[in-house]
Protein backbone atom coordinates (compact mmCIF):
# COMPACT_ATOMS: atom_id res chain seq x y z
CA UNK A 1 0.00 0.00 0.00
CA UNK A 2 1.37 3.40 -1.02
CA UNK A 3 1.13 6.32 1.44
CA UNK A 4 1.90 9.99 0.92
CA UNK A 5 2.03 12.74 3.53
CA UNK A 6 0.69 16.23 2.81
CA UNK A 7 1.18 19.14 5.21
CA UNK A 8 -1.24 22.05 4.66
CA UNK A 9 0.36 25.41 5.48
CA UNK A 10 -1.22 28.86 5.26
CA UNK A 11 0.56 32.15 5.88
CA UNK A 12 -2.53 34.16 6.84
CA UNK A 13 -3.29 32.66 10.25
CA UNK A 14 -5.56 34.94 12.29
CA UNK A 15 -3.88 34.25 15.64
CA UNK A 16 -0.32 33.91 14.33
CA UNK A 17 0.35 35.33 10.84
CA UNK A 18 3.35 33.70 9.16
CA UNK A 19 3.35 30.82 11.64
CA UNK A 20 4.88 28.21 9.28
CA UNK A 21 7.94 30.45 8.83
CA UNK A 22 8.40 31.22 12.52
CA UNK A 23 11.79 30.01 13.76
CA UNK A 24 11.90 27.25 16.37
CA UNK A 25 15.32 26.11 17.54
CA UNK A 26 17.06 27.47 14.46
CA UNK A 27 14.65 26.00 11.91
CA UNK A 28 11.26 27.13 10.66
CA UNK A 29 8.21 25.41 12.07
CA UNK A 30 7.31 24.02 8.65
CA UNK A 31 10.80 22.54 8.20
CA UNK A 32 10.56 20.76 11.55
CA UNK A 33 7.16 19.30 10.64
CA UNK A 34 8.42 18.26 7.21
CA UNK A 35 11.51 16.53 8.58
CA UNK A 36 9.47 14.56 11.11
CA UNK A 37 7.10 13.32 8.41
CA UNK A 38 9.87 12.65 5.88
CA UNK A 39 11.64 10.44 8.43
CA UNK A 40 8.84 7.93 7.72
CA UNK A 41 7.53 8.80 4.26
CA UNK A 42 10.71 10.09 2.62
CA UNK A 43 10.20 11.85 -0.71
CA UNK A 44 6.48 11.11 -0.55
CA UNK A 45 6.17 14.12 1.78
CA UNK A 46 4.73 17.39 0.46
CA UNK A 47 3.73 20.81 1.76
CA UNK A 48 0.49 22.22 0.30
CA UNK A 49 0.45 26.01 0.53
CA UNK A 50 -1.18 29.10 -0.97
CA UNK A 51 1.78 31.38 -0.29
CA UNK A 52 4.95 31.77 -2.34
CA UNK A 53 7.01 32.60 0.76
CA UNK A 54 6.20 29.22 2.27
CA UNK A 55 6.66 27.47 -1.08
CA UNK A 56 10.09 29.03 -1.55
CA UNK A 57 11.15 28.27 2.03
CA UNK A 58 10.26 24.59 1.61
CA UNK A 59 12.11 24.35 -1.69
CA UNK A 60 15.12 26.09 -0.09
CA UNK A 61 15.56 23.43 2.60
CA UNK A 62 15.15 20.66 0.02
CA UNK A 63 11.51 19.83 0.62
CA UNK A 64 8.72 19.34 -1.90
CA UNK A 65 5.89 21.88 -2.11
CA UNK A 66 2.69 22.30 -4.10
CA UNK A 67 0.95 25.64 -4.72
CA UNK A 68 -2.80 25.55 -4.10
CA UNK A 69 -5.72 27.95 -4.23
CA UNK A 70 -6.02 30.63 -1.51
CA UNK A 71 -9.78 30.08 -1.37
CA UNK A 72 -9.94 26.74 0.45
CA UNK A 73 -12.04 26.67 3.61
CA UNK A 74 -10.17 23.78 5.22
CA UNK A 75 -6.85 21.96 5.18
CA UNK A 76 -8.65 18.89 3.82
CA UNK A 77 -9.75 20.83 0.74
CA UNK A 78 -6.21 22.13 0.24
CA UNK A 79 -4.81 18.61 0.51
CA UNK A 80 -7.29 17.26 -2.03
CA UNK A 81 -6.18 19.84 -4.60
CA UNK A 82 -2.52 19.07 -3.88
CA UNK A 83 -3.09 15.34 -4.35
CA UNK A 84 -4.71 15.96 -7.73
CA UNK A 85 -1.71 18.05 -8.76
CA UNK A 86 0.83 15.54 -7.47
CA UNK A 87 -0.86 12.71 -9.37
CA UNK A 88 0.43 9.16 -9.12
CA UNK A 89 -1.35 6.17 -7.71
CA UNK A 90 -1.19 6.59 -3.93
CA UNK A 91 -3.63 4.54 -1.87
CA UNK A 92 -3.72 6.65 1.31
CA UNK A 93 -3.09 10.34 1.99
CA UNK A 94 -1.94 11.39 5.47
CA UNK A 95 -2.82 14.91 6.57
CA UNK A 96 -0.29 16.26 9.09
CA UNK A 97 -0.97 19.68 10.58
CA UNK A 98 1.63 22.30 9.68
CA UNK A 99 1.81 23.53 13.28
CA UNK A 100 2.84 20.20 14.85
CA UNK A 101 6.67 20.31 14.82
CA UNK A 102 6.91 17.50 17.36
CA UNK A 103 4.76 14.96 15.54
CA UNK A 104 6.39 11.61 16.26
CA UNK A 105 7.32 8.73 13.97
CA UNK A 106 5.35 6.39 16.21
CA UNK A 107 2.20 8.44 15.65
CA UNK A 108 2.55 8.31 11.88
CA UNK A 109 3.25 4.58 12.09
CA UNK A 110 0.12 4.09 14.21
CA UNK A 111 -2.13 5.87 11.74
CA UNK A 112 -0.62 3.80 8.91
CA UNK A 113 -1.43 0.60 10.85
CA UNK A 114 -5.10 1.59 10.91
CA UNK A 115 -5.24 0.67 7.22
CA UNK A 116 -4.35 -2.94 7.95
CA UNK A 117 -8.11 -3.09 8.44
CA UNK A 118 -9.61 -3.17 4.94
CA UNK A 119 -12.77 -1.43 6.21
CA UNK A 120 -10.89 1.71 7.26
CA UNK A 121 -11.92 4.64 5.10
CA UNK A 122 -10.48 7.43 7.25
CA UNK A 123 -8.12 7.19 10.23
CA UNK A 124 -7.15 9.52 13.04
CA UNK A 125 -5.46 9.38 16.45
CA UNK A 126 -6.59 9.70 20.04
CA UNK A 127 -4.63 10.04 23.26
CA UNK A 128 -6.07 8.99 26.63
CA UNK A 129 -6.11 11.86 29.09
CA UNK A 130 -3.64 11.38 31.93
CA UNK A 131 -5.56 10.63 35.12
CA UNK A 132 -3.11 12.84 36.99
CA UNK A 133 -4.12 15.85 34.89
CA UNK A 134 -6.38 18.55 36.22
CA UNK A 135 -9.95 17.79 35.13
CA UNK A 136 -10.01 21.22 33.49
CA UNK A 137 -7.96 19.69 30.65
CA UNK A 138 -10.85 17.35 29.86
CA UNK A 139 -13.41 20.15 30.15
CA UNK A 140 -11.44 22.43 27.77
CA UNK A 141 -13.60 22.88 24.63
CA UNK A 142 -10.44 23.52 22.59
CA UNK A 143 -9.46 19.87 23.18
CA UNK A 144 -12.08 17.78 21.35
CA UNK A 145 -12.93 14.41 22.85
CA UNK A 146 -13.92 11.21 21.08
CA UNK A 147 -15.58 7.89 21.84
CA UNK A 148 -15.10 4.67 19.89
CA UNK A 149 -16.99 1.45 19.36
CA UNK A 150 -15.72 -2.01 20.26
CA UNK A 151 -13.83 -2.28 16.96
CA UNK A 152 -12.00 1.02 17.37
CA UNK A 153 -14.15 3.13 15.05
CA UNK A 154 -15.19 6.63 16.07
CA UNK A 155 -18.77 6.99 17.26
CA UNK A 156 -18.63 10.73 17.95
CA UNK A 157 -16.31 13.70 18.48
CA UNK A 158 -17.26 16.59 20.74
CA UNK A 159 -15.95 19.71 22.41
CA UNK A 160 -18.10 18.69 25.37
CA UNK A 161 -17.10 15.95 27.78
CA UNK A 162 -18.17 12.58 26.39
CA UNK A 163 -19.46 10.42 27.89
CA UNK A 164 -21.33 12.05 30.76
CA UNK A 165 -20.78 10.02 33.94
CA UNK A 166 -24.12 9.74 35.68
CA UNK A 167 -24.40 9.42 39.42
CA UNK A 168 -20.83 10.45 40.29
CA UNK A 169 -19.21 13.71 41.29
CA UNK A 170 -16.94 15.16 38.60
CA UNK A 171 -13.97 14.63 40.88
CA UNK A 172 -14.51 10.89 40.33
CA UNK A 173 -15.01 10.97 36.56
CA UNK A 174 -11.36 10.46 35.59
CA UNK A 175 -11.34 7.21 37.58
CA UNK A 176 -14.61 6.08 36.03
CA UNK A 177 -13.87 6.22 32.30
CA UNK A 178 -10.81 6.55 30.03
CA UNK A 179 -11.55 9.91 28.40
CA UNK A 180 -9.74 10.30 25.06
CA UNK A 181 -8.43 13.50 23.48
CA UNK A 182 -8.58 13.78 19.71
CA UNK A 183 -5.34 14.62 17.92
CA UNK A 184 -5.72 16.42 14.59
CA UNK A 185 -3.88 14.06 12.28
CA UNK A 186 -5.93 12.26 9.61
CA UNK A 187 -5.42 9.76 6.83
CA UNK A 188 -7.83 9.02 4.01
CA UNK A 189 -8.07 6.47 1.25
CA UNK A 190 -7.54 8.61 -1.84
CA UNK A 191 -10.99 8.07 -3.32
CA UNK A 192 -12.59 8.86 0.03
CA UNK A 193 -10.62 12.13 0.20
CA UNK A 194 -12.03 13.14 -3.20
CA UNK A 195 -15.55 12.24 -2.02
CA UNK A 196 -15.59 14.02 1.34
CA UNK A 197 -14.37 17.31 -0.10
CA UNK A 198 -17.53 17.38 -2.25
CA UNK A 199 -19.84 17.15 0.76
CA UNK A 200 -21.67 20.23 2.06
CA UNK A 201 -21.22 21.20 5.70
CA UNK A 202 -23.39 19.12 8.01
CA UNK A 203 -25.54 20.25 10.92
CA UNK A 204 -23.30 18.56 13.51
CA UNK A 205 -20.16 20.03 11.97
CA UNK A 206 -21.66 23.52 12.10
CA UNK A 207 -22.82 23.02 15.70
CA UNK A 208 -19.46 21.82 17.06
CA UNK A 209 -17.15 23.38 14.45
CA UNK A 210 -15.51 19.98 13.90
CA UNK A 211 -15.01 18.99 10.27
CA UNK A 212 -14.82 15.26 11.01
CA UNK A 213 -18.48 15.27 12.09
CA UNK A 214 -19.41 15.95 8.46
CA UNK A 215 -17.80 12.66 7.51
CA UNK A 216 -19.44 10.69 10.31
CA UNK A 217 -22.83 12.22 9.61
CA UNK A 218 -22.51 11.11 5.97
CA UNK A 219 -21.75 7.52 6.97
CA UNK A 220 -17.96 7.37 6.57
CA UNK A 221 -16.09 5.16 9.03
CA UNK A 222 -13.17 6.65 10.96
CA UNK A 223 -10.70 4.22 12.56
CA UNK A 224 -9.00 5.56 15.70
CA UNK A 225 -5.45 4.63 16.56
CA UNK A 226 -4.24 5.32 20.08
CA UNK A 227 -0.99 7.00 21.08
CA UNK A 228 0.55 7.86 24.42
CA UNK A 229 2.60 10.71 22.91
CA UNK A 230 1.57 14.29 23.65
CA UNK A 231 2.46 16.78 20.94
CA UNK A 232 2.94 20.53 21.28
CA UNK A 233 0.90 22.36 18.67
CA UNK A 234 1.57 26.00 17.85
CA UNK A 235 -1.41 28.32 17.47
CA UNK A 236 -0.04 31.55 18.96
CA UNK A 237 3.30 33.31 19.57
CA UNK A 238 2.99 32.20 23.20
CA UNK A 239 2.77 28.59 22.04
CA UNK A 240 6.01 29.11 20.11
CA UNK A 241 7.72 30.20 23.31
CA UNK A 242 6.45 27.09 25.08
CA UNK A 243 7.67 24.97 22.17
CA UNK A 244 11.15 26.48 22.52
CA UNK A 245 11.20 25.39 26.16
CA UNK A 246 9.90 21.94 25.20
CA UNK A 247 12.64 21.61 22.57
CA UNK A 248 15.33 22.41 25.14
CA UNK A 249 14.13 19.50 27.29
CA UNK A 250 14.38 16.94 24.49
Amino acid sequence: MKFIGVIPARYASTRFPGKPLAVLGGKTVIQRVYEQVASILGDMTFVATDDERIYNAVEAFGGRAVMTSPNHKSGTDRIEEAVRKIGGDCDVVINIQGDEPFIQKTQIEEIIRCFDDAETQIATLGKPFDKEQDFAAVENPNSPKLVVDNRGYAMYFSRSIIPFIRGKEKAMWMDSFPFVKHLGIYAYRTQVLHEITQLPQSSLEIAESLEQLRWLQNGYRIKVGLTDVETVGIDTPEDLQRAEEFLKRL
